[in-house]
Order: C-alpha cells, then sequence, then structure tokens
C-alpha cells in the first residue's frame, strides 16, 4: 500500500538562539490551502528584512490566518527554563509546542525545518535544510513569526527596564548591553548561564 502523500507542509525555525536575554522563540508555520501562496510572492527570512517589512508580512499572516488560508503558531521558552534545563531542552520544547499548536496530525504533514532542528519522530516526513529559512518560502515565514512576537516582547520589557535599550538590540550581546549590565546589573530575564 502505497504510504500517503503529506497534505500540508509545515514550516518551522528558531529565533533569539543567541541573546544573553529574554526567551527563545520557535515558529511553525503552515498553508492551509495552495493559493494562500500567492499572498507572500517575494517574501524573504526574516534577518534580511528591516523590523518594518517584518511587520508588514506579519500583518498579511494574521489576515490570512484569520480568514483560514494558512495558520502559525509560536511558542516561547523563558531564561530560566534554558538557564536551568539548557538551550537545546528548550529548543526541543517549543519546536512540540508549537507544532501540536497546528493541530496537524504528523501522517498530514511534511515538515520543513531550518539549520540543525528536527521534529519529533512521529512526523516521518520531516527534512532539515541548512539556510532553509533562504530557500524555503514556508520556514521563511515561520521565521517572520517568531521574530516578530520575540521583538515585541523584548519591546514591551524595554518599557519595563529603559535603561537597557532592549528594543535596539532585543536582547542581544552587544557593546550598549554589556555596558548597560556593568552599570545597571544583570535582570531576572538575563541568561545566567550566559555569563559562566
Amino acid at each position: 500500500m502505497l504510504q500517503n502523500k503529506p497534505r500540508y507542509t509545515i514550516g518551522i525555525d528558531e529565533v533569539g538562539r543567541g541573546p544573553i536575554a529574554g526567551p527563545v522563540a520557535v515558529g511553525a508555520f503552515v498553508f492551509l490551502k495552495p493559493e494562500a501562496k500567492k499572498l507572500f510572492r517575494g517574501v524573504k527570512e526574516s534577518k534580511q528584512l528591516s523590523e518594518e517589512q517584518r511587520g508588514k508580512w506579519f500583518k498579511i499572516i494574521q489576515e490570512a490566518t484569520r480568514v483560514g488560508l494558512v495558520d502559525f503558531h509560536v511558542t516561547f521558552q523563558s531564561e530560566k527554563i534554558i538557564d536551568v534545563k539548557g538551550l537545546s531542552y528548550a529548543i526541543k520544547k517549543a519546536l512540540c509546542t508549537s507544532l501540536n499548536g497546528l493541530g496537524i496530525r504528523p501522517i498530514q504533514a511534511k515538515v520543513l525545518l531550518d539549520g540543525g532542528l528536527k521534529a519529533p519522530v512521529e512526523y516521518i516526513n520531516q527534512k532539515t535544510i541548512i539556510k532553509g529559512d533562504e530557500k524555503e518560502m514556508v520556514i521563511a515565514l515561520a521565521s517572520i513569526c517568531a521574530k516578530v512576537l520575540r521583538d515585541r516582547k523584548m519591546n514591551s520589557l524595554s518599557k519595563k527596564h529603559p535603561e537597557y535599550g532592549f528594543e535596539l538590540h532585543k536582547g542581544y550581546g552587544t557593546k550598549r548591553h554589556y555596558a548597560s549590565i556593568k552599570k545597571y546589573g544583570q535582570l531576572p530575564i538575563h541568561r545566567k548561564s550566559f555569563f559562566k
């Protein structure tokens, strides 16, 4: 008997592996209707877009989700989980939650993952692609969802802690960020394990 051809292609990407503060985020994105693809012609992965451009694409994603053309799910794992259980555990956990959040049965899904990511074994049709966010639209869109929502989280943290400049560096270890830590000390949202 022929194996069923997967009905849906899901893209997965993570954002926030490198920062010294804030959560890691994993985005999962799926086209529910093939015709939705034409809405996203010319989309690039999140690193190649400005914050404003990402925001515009995200609005299109939200509208397409509202009318049932696509779906996405972004999961955060906190700096506390990263410190206690490690970054790999945090990313794996977020990835599983985001996949489950789409509500698509593993047998119905082909999963394309960026970089070194892997889906749980029950997703038998999965492929990890180096620089997948540059090669596959569905991964680029997952990357945009994760990046926009993580950036918004960091922007809101910057309002609570304006002296750290989170709205500028989003928690990455820039000179400005390290200078703020030296002057004001670490916050609970700093990843303590990244300073050892």
